[in-house]
């Protein structure tokens, strides 16, 4: 199992664990009916107490993606049943997994510009640019708009997962999306530690998605190096 610094992450620490698990058994290497290492054990290689290790597995409990027997210890139920904070966040190291953290760039209430597909009702947007990282290591670039009629988002209180956010903060959730991957020219506005040069080619993803509304709320375009992670799609 890796074991990233969940410390810079605004999400709350059980759930940064609770987060690194499913994406853990996603990528099979937590796979059906293992045992789980020691509450003890595990609580250590968090750097976390026992009390929030127990709220980070009773978390995955509820989801049905564990099972705990008394006196015996904490065993995988790898199902996709469960709703993730990451779910939809679909780039994974090339061996699987990782927890995904981002910096951000820059936040601005602003027009809707002509290149973007028709999404939400609004003619304006909110753009959030951001640096992803998995388990710490740089792997995309990604600008997300937001449709203006959604909600006003407040830069101090966005969070890891801007769906947790809108979930928590504007109180709807994305329900679906839909993906176009292929390859794209790095933004000029990447910063150097993505570590490509702004026209390089690199790997592109086109994100429309839906929370309840018949129209789509945001729409979001991710550069990433296909040499630090992979895009994964599950189907079950």
């Amino acid at each position: 199992m890796s074991n990233p610094d969940l410390s810079s992450s605004a999400l709350p620490l059980y759930l940064q664990i609770s987060e690194t698990l499913i994406r853990e058994i996603a990528a099979g290497r937590l796979v059906d009916g293992e045992r789980l290492p020691p509450e003890r054990e595990l609580a250590k290689q968090y750097g976390t107490t026992v009390r929030t290790l127990r709220k980070s597995l009773a978390e995955l409990e509820k989801q049905g993606m564990l099972e705990r027997v008394q006196g015996s210890g904490n065993y995988v139920r790898a199902t996709q049943s469960g709703r993730s904070v990451y779910s939809m966040f679909r780039l994974e190291l090339p061996e699987g997994g990782g927890l995904p953290t981002a910096d951000i760039l820059s936040v601005h209430d602003m027009e809707k510009p002509a290149d973007l597909p028709a999404f939400g009702s609004s003619n304006r947007g909110t753009r959030i640019r951001r640096l992803r990282y998995l388990d710490e290591v740089v792997i995309a670039v990604e600008e997300i708009w937001l449709d203006g009629d959604a909600g006003k988002v407040d830069p101090a209180k966005l969070s890891e997962s801007l769906y947790h956010y809108y979930q928590k903060q504007l109180g709807f959730w994305i329900r679906r999306a839909e993906d176009r991957v292929s390859i794209g020219h790095v933004p000029a506005w990447a910063p150097e530690a993505f570590g490509h040069t702004p026209g390089e080619i690199s790997g592109y993803i086109e994100r429309l998605s839906w929370s309840q509304a018949a129209a789509p709320v945001e729409f979001s375009r991710t550069w990433f190096d296909p040499e630090k992670s992979i895009y994964i799609q599950r189907l079950t």
